[in-house]
């Protein structure tokens, strides 16, 4: 992706996203991840690692964007994300689909959903009817229209990423003492 051309989040957080931290923290940051991407697996364990460390200072925003083509299971895995939302355990499955990348499948999935206490039945229907799948990719693609190409993409306060998720962290930690800095 050319910082250039897309060096700012288009669409701001909404209440379509996934969040988690308060609403009024310093720092957000927002994250278009595949559940299947290698890439997305290493800045998803230092997303986790950041929203630790810095409980109160930091909002954390997935978004989907599956790559369809290259990750034939990511968007299963996104719907089961979904799926799981709509019971109100979006990070738990969130979670376990970042840590079992490898392990996508309808079988894989339905066991993630028994594990974070899932309501089984509205959880095969759902999957079974692809209740979340159009919603998913009319983001994928309005997200790619908005300059989006690939993951992992993350905006820190709206400003394009472009470091490894190892130095997120960091980075995150030096807006949010940045920020105390102007406050006091």
């Amino acid at each position: 992706m050319s910082e250039a051309a897309t060096a700012t989040l288009a669409v701001p957080v909404n209440e379509c996203d996934h969040v988690m931290g308060p609403t009024n923290a310093p720092v957000t940051v927002v994250n278009y991840g595949d559940y299947q991407c290698p890439g997305c697996q290493q800045r998803h364990r230092s997303s986790e690692k950041m929203a630790r460390e810095l409980l109160d200072s930091v909002r954390l925003v997935h978004r989907h964007f599956p790559l369809v083509k290259s990750h034939p299971r990511a968007l299963r895995a996104a719907e089961a994300a979904e799926a799981a939302a709509a019971q109100g355990k979006f990070w738990e499955m969130h979670r376990l689909l970042y840590l079992r990348p490898n392990k996508l499948g309808d079988r894989d999935l339905r066991r993630y959903g028994n594990e974070v206490g899932l309501d089984l039945e509205r959880f095969d229907r759902e999957m079974a009817s692809g209740t979340y799948a159009d919603q998913i990719l009319k983001d994928f693609y309005f997200s790619l229209n908005h300059g989006i190409t690939g993951t992992p993409t993350t905006f820190i306060n709206g400003v394009l990423y472009s470091k490894s998720g190892v130095e997120l962290v960091g980075t995150v930690k030096a807006i949010v003492e940045e920020q105390r800095v102007v406050g006091q």
